[in-house]
């Protein structure tokens, strides 16, 4: 399974992003949120993804955070939800909005989503609505890393700063855990050499 793609973006379409991989051109579905978070066409970005394979092909799928790909691969478990619907959710909702929606079994909202009618929206509820319980953080199991909020806000202030997604993911890889925003901004400064 590809895990992850790094490379340059070598251009972008309504709903997919084209990454430019050591020469290798990949075409990567993604959320109208995901993209309009991408840097520019010619800069490096890290992307998470899944593959699908089906009878007629092979599909890619790219997500910025490991919550949104958690929630991208939990949505197409439920019957008549695809991916195409999975990333209309993603580009409705951001992942902890949803997960939260969707554990306070609001249908009416999760029913907002384009592609998703009535019967579906309460089917995503009903067969998620257990591993939601506890937000988005429901979705990895006890021995996966979670991405904390520290972690989260020192990688907003890095890309505010004008380093690519790829700079600053690698910039606060073995960064302490229990590190509070401001430390954790020092620790992948220092090892950006800024």
């Amino acid at each position: 399974m590809i895990a992850f793609l790094e490379g340059v973006i070598a251009g972008k379409t309504l709903a997919s992003v084209y990454l430019n991989v050591g020469g290798v051109g990949f075409e990567v579905g993604m959320s109208q949120a995901g993209l309009s978070k991408l840097p520019q066409v010619g800069e490096q970005v890290l992307v998470h993804t899944y593959l699908q394979v089906r009878d007629d092909g092979m599909s890619l799928f790219g997500f910025l955070s490991l919550e949104e790909k958690a929630l991208f691969e939990k949505l197409i478990t439920v019957s008549g939800v695809g991916p195409k619907v999975a990333l209309a959710a993603l580009s409705s909702y951001t992942p902890s909005e949803l997960a939260t929606l969707i554990a306070a079994q609001d249908i009416a909202a999760v029913q907002r989503i384009p592609g998703v009618g009535k019967k579906t929206a309460s089917r995503i509820v009903l067969e998620l609505k257990g591993s939601l319980d506890q937000g988005i953080g429901g979705l990895f199991a006890d021995d996966e890393q979670v991405v904390s909020k520290a972690v989260e806000g020192a990688r907003e202030a890095l890309l505010s700063m004008g380093f690519t997604s790829a700079e600053a993911d690698l910039a606060l890889k073995g960064a302490p855990e229990d590190g509070t925003e401001s430390t954790l901004l020092q620790y992948a400064l220092k090892k950006l050499g800024a």
